[in-house]
């Protein structure tokens, strides 16, 4: 039996397809198990303009292959990169009272 290794570093920035094949982003983090050394989440980098990112986390057992891409086994929908972009704008919204003395 054959077994390839990767090093972390090659798997960070590597190019993520939802299951229909879609370009959801890029791996930016990988959380993992200290005793075992298991992977347990990867943090995505979800491209949404040039000026403009957000990040979904993803539980490792939803990623199906890695190789040139990592493949995920489930579909990431639109409402998710809305939801994001939703939070964000959101964040950037500053109520601001000026009172008059």
């Amino acid at each position: 039996m054959y077994v390839k290794t990767m090093k972390i570093k090659e798997f960070l920035g590597s190019t993520v397809l939802d299951k229909n094949a879609y370009e959801v982003g890029k791996v930016s983090n990988v959380d993992f198990d200290v005793d075992t050394g298991k992977i347990e989440n990867i943090t995505l980098t979800l491209q949404k303009n040039i000026f403009s990112r957000d990040e979904l986390e993803i539980s490792f057992d939803d990623v199906a292959t890695i190789g040139a891409y990592v493949i995920l086994s489930k579909e990431i929908p639109k409402e998710a990169e809305a939801e994001a972009e939703e939070a964000e704008e959101e964040a950037k919204t500053v109520e601001v009272t000026i009172e008059d003395e």
